[in-house]
């Protein structure tokens, strides 16, 4: 049997209180599961721990209590539970198998079979339990060898797989950005581009996070291919000016050493079709900063050139927001591939908005009468103080009140 060196998050005192109250409960009732697992395995950061036990919600309620951890009962119709212990969550889940699927979500029933629980589950990599010693448990028999080969493979048949949740195939994708080495499994992805209308009764708000989850990948362009390839992109976003942008602008990233940003990669794949942003900001409902975002970067035609001054810089920060100059110049630099722009980033990134030195108040104090003349005075000089590079003061500018 294959055994996972000790973890930090498997030993924590938080992590032992709450095995242990399953445990006692029933011996053995209760491993870690899931992604936990599997980024432990492939030696990636290990973020949400989740447990999977064979006690139904309600005997996992009552033994919290017991044990005096807090529990929530976030999912309980579908057999999960927040416990939380010294101010860490966990998400335990009783053994389950599916009743009843229509594509988003699941009529499940409690079961207290390790290998019934494991086929309900997407992928291989992803039906793998680990108990309080590191034992690993995989009743695939896939599970391992997958990650060996970092190779993403549903469990079990692909198509009943994604009739379960029309997500998964957003997953898949999802899963081959961050942890496949090898190309999609043929059988998967043949799965994904035959069932891929079913996202059509996906949520907008399920189909945004996945996407942005991907794009998130610091190498996603060969799943991106693919998503391409099997008519997942058309299929979302029928605007799509295609991977071309994208392309170069992961490229960018890798060269340059930078972090990959969602919204600018996203961005890509509509840049500088206005109606297609708003389209798609809105029909992925995003949250308003993110619309506000990625709107605000389309239609503000901030002028940026590889041979652009320093001052052009500012005044385009001062006009435009400087996540929007640094959205606009991320795609530019990358669209261009010719001229070095880094010393313009770190313009942008170093930047900081003045103050404009004359308000309405100072204007009134000057004798102008209130009214559209204060508006109209404070607009000539605001002008007046950007074409100075913001460098005349309150008694410059006062000077040239009229």
């Amino acid at each position: 049997m294959s055994r996972l060196d000790p973890q930090p998050w498997m030993t924590s005192s938080a992590a032992r209180r709450v095995m242990d109250a399953l445990n006692d409960a029933r011996p053995d009732c209760a491993r870690f599961v899931g992604g936990c697992v599997r980024n432990a395995l492939l030696g990636e950061p290990v973020a949400d721990i989740d447990i999977a036990t064979q006690l139904v919600p309600e005997l996992v309620q009552k033994v919290m209590i017991a044990a005096k951890i807090a529990v929530h009962p976030t999912g309980i119709d579908h057999g999960t539970l927040t416990v939380v212990a010294d101010h860490q969550p966990f998400e335990v889940t009783s053994l389950r198998q599916d009743v009843e699927t229509d594509g988003r979500r699941a009529v499940v029933a409690f079961t207290d079979a390790w290998a019934l629980d494991a086929q309900r589950r997407d992928f291989r990599m992803n039906a793998l339990y680990a108990n309080t010693s590191g034992d690993i448990f995989d009743p695939t028999g896939g599970g391992l060898d997958d990650i060996a080969n970092r190779r993403i493979v549903f469990v079990g048949d692909p198509e009943t797989r994604i009739r379960e949740d029309y997500l998964r195939i957003l997953r898949f994708f999802r899963f081959q950005a961050w942890y496949g080495r090898t190309v999609p499994d043929e059988a998967g992805l043949a799965a994904c581009a035959k069932l891929r209308a079913g996202l059509a009764d996906i949520s907008a708000e399920r189909i945004w996070m996945e996407t942005r989850k991907l794009l998130a990948a610091p190498q996603p362009l060969s799943s991106l291919d693919a998503m391409e390839a099997a008519g997942v992109i058309d299929q979302l976003f029928s605007e799509s000016k295609g991977l071309k942008l994208l392309r170069k602008l992961v490229g960018l990233d890798m060269r340059e050493g930078f972090a990959p940003d969602p919204m600018v990669r996203f961005l890509a794949l509509f840049w500088k079709d206005a109606a297609a942003v708003h389209d798609v900001a809105n029909r992925l409902k995003m949250s308003n900063d993110e619309r506000h975002r990625l709107n605000w970067a389309v239609q503000h035609d901030a002028p940026l050139w590889g041979g652009i001054t320093e001052q052009e810089v500012r005044t385009a920060l001062y006009l435009a927001g400087q996540q929007t100059i640094r959205d606009r110049l991320m795609l530019e630099w990358a669209g261009d591939g010719t001229a070095d722009w880094s010393e313009v980033l770190t313009l942008v990134d170093a930047w900081q908005r003045p103050t404009m030195p004359v308000s309405g108040a100072d204007l009134l104090k000057q004798g102008l009468a209130e009214g559209p003349a204060i508006g109209d005075s404070l607009r000539k000089l605001e002008t007046a103080w950007i074409e100075s590079d913001f460098t005349l003061s309150q008694s410059d500018l006062l000077s040239l009140v009229e």
